[in-house]
């Protein structure tokens, strides 16, 4: 059998461990023959592919970032856009595709296997906000990283007496602002689920500061805004692509503190360093799993499915229970933070 395999959306660690699961398992279990397809989507529209042998995979399950490329491009909406997808894959003779992306790749993925095409997909994200696994690829080497640069601004935060803010990814959802809080001490997590109150966060340092320490640390998520009706006047800001402008929401909460508190506060913005470098053990072996699972599942026939885990399980679910869904950060772990305080 033929099988087509793409990367679409941001790059996370853990891709070329998934990548080369594939091509591992399909080519020596099972015989197949793998095509990757170029910058996801967009490659697949403009038949940009390349051969995908064990000779290729080889020494990338510690490599970050993603051996076929990667971009953010979705078919379904560009004009013509499905329409070549279908042309290039009869064109390939590809038999099945295996789709590893996030919400918009996913969305995708969904659509063209409505067009009749054999899909399996894989979820993968630093923000872990996929529908309908417990974590996608990237997420575990994110929080890590975030948490380690926490570690390291708690002594400099010390030493000056500073407020220092740590921007981390999260759009729609705060996972990796919730889990390295945590993890790294801050003594504040806000993240997108439960929009702030100012005014509490300026009488929370103001005490803390009078009555048992001289530093704090202040842990945001880039899609995080104030409550309505409290005193901050804040939207989120969004680029002409809809990315959301790294460091916009902590540049005005260092501007919000500064002003109201007079403490020292810096901010630090850990943006993409979140998506790059050696993906940790845990997203190398998430990735081994999903990519065996899923190429399991395309020589076996199913189609519109997407791996998942699910406590210590990985499952196939139908595409058509994720679109349009969010995984949002419980409520009672945003608790956890806020006792920690």
């Amino acid at each position: 059998m033929r099988v087509g395999l793409l990367t679409g959306g941001g790059d996370v660690p853990g891709l070329n461990a998934a990548i080369r699961a594939v091509v591992k398992r399909g080519e020596g279990e099972y015989g197949h023959t793998i095509t990757g397809f170029r910058n996801g989507w967009r490659g697949v529209v403009d038949g940009l592919s390349m051969p995908l042998t064990r000779e290729h995979i080889r020494n990338q399950l510690a490599v970050g970032g993603t051996l076929l490329g990667t971009a953010r491009y979705h078919p379904h909406a560009d004009n013509g856009g499905l329409d070549a997808v279908l042309s290039t894959l009869e064109s390939e003779k590809i038999e099945a595709l295996i789709c590893i992306g996030g919400d918009g790749t996913l969305h995708a993925a969904s659509k063209v296997a409505e067009a009749g095409i054999r899909i399996v997909a894989i979820p993968k994200t630093i923000d872990n906000d996929v529908w309908g696994t417990d974590q996608s690829i990237g997420f575990d080497t994110a929080v890590s990283i975030a948490t380690e640069a926490i570690d390291r601004i708690h002594t400099t935060a010390e030493s000056h007496n500073r407020v220092m803010i740590v921007e981390v990814m999260g759009r729609h959802a705060g996972w990796i602002a919730a889990t390295s809080g945590i993890a790294g001490g801050a003594e504040i997590v806000l993240a997108p689920e439960e929009p702030f109150d100012i005014d509490k966060i300026e009488r929370f340092l103001k005490h803390r500061h009078r009555a048992h320490a001289s530093f704090s640390i202040i842990v945001v998520a880039e899609g995080a805004v104030p409550a309505q009706g409290t005193s901050m006047d804040y939207e989120t800001q969004v680029g002409k692509f809809g990315d959301i402008v790294a460091g916009a929401v902590g540049e005005r909460l260092k501007l919000e503190i500064e002003t109201r508190t007079g403490f020292d506060t810096r901010l630090v913005v850990l943006g993409h360093v979140q998506r790059g470098g050696i993906p940790t053990h845990v997203d190398r072996i998430l990735g081994s799993r999903f990519g065996v699972a899923a190429i399991d599942a395309a020589t076996q026939g199913q189609s519109n499915v997407m791996t998942a885990l699910r406590g210590e399980s990985v499952v196939m679910v139908p595409l058509s229970e994720i679109a349009g869904k969010v995984k949002y950060v419980p409520h009672e772990l945003l608790a956890v933070a806020r006792a920690l305080a």
